[in-house]
């Protein structure tokens, strides 16, 4: 079997882009409850749910040069979530950071080291003014990441996914 070709990497993980082949992977992530109780108010998601998302991340890719890409270990090759970009205000050059990590490998500092490795992708790849983020109101983890990473809350903004107001923060290139 041929490796892996990773366009990012970063001390642990490696990024590729999704692909049709990969439903295994999404509903490994986006089907397990787990994951989605803080992004998604629908619960379990459907296989069809699934599929829909990953449909859309491939077309943003295709579209747009951005998905939240799929990462996995570097050293076994193991599917750890995904991280990545989607667009927020394209006019004003801004992208919105998400991630999303499988249960098992929650507390150990991967969420930081991805948006670590995709917010310098996107600030010196593709040219980002700023990096938009929102979490769940009621996911202090992420809140922290956030703060951690430099982000500056903003406002709160409604997610029609949760139906909830999401505290929202933005980074701006020149704050790095």
């Amino acid at each position: 079997m041929a490796p892996v070709e990773y366009f990012l990497r970063s001390e642990r993980l490696g990024f590729r882009r999704w692909c049709e082949q990969d439903l295994s992977l999404a509903m490994g992530l986006w089907g397990d409850p787990e994951v989605m109780k803080f992004i998604d108010l629908r619960g379990q998601l459907s296989t069809d749910q699934v599929k829909e998302i990953l449909y859309k991340q491939i077309a943003n890719e295709r579209e747009l040069g951005i998905q939240y890409w799929p990462m996995f270990l570097l050293k076994g090759g193991e599917h750890v979530g995904c991280c990545g970009l989607r667009p927020y205000d394209p006019q004003r050059r801004i992208y919105e950071l998400g991630v999303h990590i499988r249960p098992k490998w929650w507390r150990q500092g991967l969420a930081g080291e991805a948006a670590t490795a995709v917010i310098d992708y996107g600030f010196e790849k593709l040219g980002a003014a700023a990096l938009f983020a929102g979490h769940n109101p009621n996911n202090s983890s992420s809140r922290g990441l956030l703060e951690k990473l430099g982000f500056q809350f903003t406002h709160k903004e409604y997610y029609p996914p949760t139906g909830l107001e999401h505290p929202s923060y933005i980074l701006r290139r020149e704050s790095r």
